[in-house]
């Protein structure tokens, strides 16, 4: 115990270390946001029809999006939440570029009421990396 108390700083560190190492993998499921991976989002766009909300800027958008996706840059994503009221009752799968942006909109779009939104894990990149297409 004494050794603790001596090294208070570097447990301190330690701790705090762990925690955010460990964040990634549970902080989401904390803030109610839920995951899909590239197969799992391919089942929800080809089966359950779901909408794809592409948060990036315009110019990421443009050098290649994911087919009938949609563009709402996050930043203006609170004041246009009004135009995915029609998909309120179906799944969204809500893309950026590493899946950081997208997080926070599926946190943005849960507290309006939206119950069916995923988060695509890895987004684009993950999309490309396993050589799926995306229109320009």
């Amino acid at each position: 115990m004494q050794f603790i108390w001596d090294n208070i700083g570097l447990v301190v560190a330690a701790c705090l270390s762990g925690v955010m190492l460990l964040w990634p993998l549970f902080g989401n499921r904390l803030r109610g946001v839920k995951e899909a991976g590239i197969a799992e989002a391919l089942q929800l766009i080809n089966h359950k029809n779901a909408f794809v909300l592409d948060v990036r800027e315009e110019n990421e958008f443009n050098t290649g999006h994911i087919l009938n996706s949609r563009l709402i840059p996050l930043g203006k994503l609170r004041e246009r939440t009004g135009e995915l009221e029609r998909y309120r009752e179906q799944p969204i799968v809500v893309v950026c570029r590493s899946g950081q942006r997208s997080t926070a909109a599926c946190v943005l779009l849960g507290k309006q009421g939206f119950s069916l939104v995923y988060n695509l894990a890895g987004g684009i990149q993950a999309w490309q990396k396993v050589n799926l297409p995306l229109e320009k």
